[in-house]
């Protein structure tokens, strides 16, 4: 896909993050250009799914570029062009609530805002505790809002964790030509 600017956003679902970088290498393997943006907590935070220095090192070579990690410096991606489509994986429950309810105050938050001023595809893959619970009601609200698409979804543990939902991260890339086109890929719900 030469040619094709993707900005990967990448949110706080620490535990994905690591099938976040390795669609991430898929992509540019692909011959996507990347630029790499990171909420403040992941680019900042140290878990047991690894620490924020390392996932930002992965980061920056596998796109070949600094990641944005500031307000200031997201802000420039729409008014200049910089994206084709706006990659938000992992999507958490909080960052989708802020993005229904126009929150602009994380380096993710500001880059959708920014990228849709130019009216292009926002691809969400969605990971969340509570996606079937409080989150629910963001979620539709997205679904109805114009250019906002999802990676489609499942339950990843309906005994243990009931309201949890998580994208298929391997339905990314066919997901990306579907909201290239401007259709959602279906079914959203798996």
């Amino acid at each position: 896909m030469n040619g094709i600017t993707v900005g990967f956003a990448m949110c706080g679902s620490f535990c994905t993050l690591g099938r976040a970088l390795g669609v991430m290498e898929e992509l540019a393997g692909l011959g996507y250009d990347i630029i790499p943006i990171m909420s403040t907590n992941v680019y900042n935070t140290d878990t047991r799914f690894g620490k924020a220095t390392d996932i930002i090192n992965k980061t920056q070579e596998i796109c070949g570029r600094k990641v944005i990690s500031t307000i200031a410096d997201a802000e420039p991606i729409g008014p200049k062009g910089m994206t084709d489509i706006m990659l938000v994986a992992p999507c958490t429950g909080n960052t989708a609530a802020k993005l229904a309810n126009a929150v602009t105050d994380t380096p993710v938050t500001m880059a959708v805002k920014s990228h849709l001023r130019q009216q292009r595809p926002v691809l969400l893959a969605f990971a969340s505790n509570d996606a079937l619970g409080a989150s629910a009601q963001n979620i539709g609200k997205l679904m109805n809002m114009q250019h906002i698409f999802f990676v489609p979804m499942s339950q990843d543990d309906p005994l243990k964790k009931p309201n949890s939902l998580v994208a298929h991260f391997e339905m990314i890339p066919e997901a990306l030509k579907s909201s290239l086109n401007g259709t959602q890929l279906q079914p959203v719900f798996r």
